[in-house]
């Protein structure tokens, strides 16, 4: 085999955060494209898991040595469609807001709606 050096960089912005959700949006680019041209989906499931984080951290940004961080202890992803170009819409929700523990879904979704990314992650709360 080969070596090859493989390069990437995602970049996006946390656009809103309340009680109830929290939003991102991600324009793609060609550092979070795969080799056919398309959002890798390690760079899917990234943008998603931060968006919830986010949510999960009630819009605190997180920073080195924090006391406390809302570990994920499951990321569940379903990957349905993908896309070229375009922006990228990440909205997490609350699926259950525990005492020791909570369950997020995060959507991405693409300029016209469509479903891509479909994921269900558990955190450990912090507060």
């Amino acid at each position: 085999m080969s070596e090859r050096i493989i390069r990437g960089q995602i970049e996006f912005e946390i656009t809103g955060v309340n009680e109830h959700e929290a939003e991102g949006e991600m324009l793609i680019a060609e550092g979070v494209v795969n080799s056919l041209g398309s959002v890798q989906a390690g760079a899917l499931i990234w943008f998603a898991d931060v968006v919830a984080m986010s949510l999960v951290l009630g819009g605190e940004q997180p920073q080195e040595g924090m006391d406390n961080f809302p570990v994920a202890l499951t990321l569940n992803a379903h990957l349905l469609a993908n896309r070229r170009e375009g922006h990228l819409v990440a909205r997490a929700r609350w699926v259950l807001r525990g005492q020791a523990m909570s369950t997020v879904r995060t959507e991405v979704r693409d300029d016209a709606g469509q479903l891509l990314l479909d994921l269900t992650s558990t955190h450990v709360n912090i507060r």
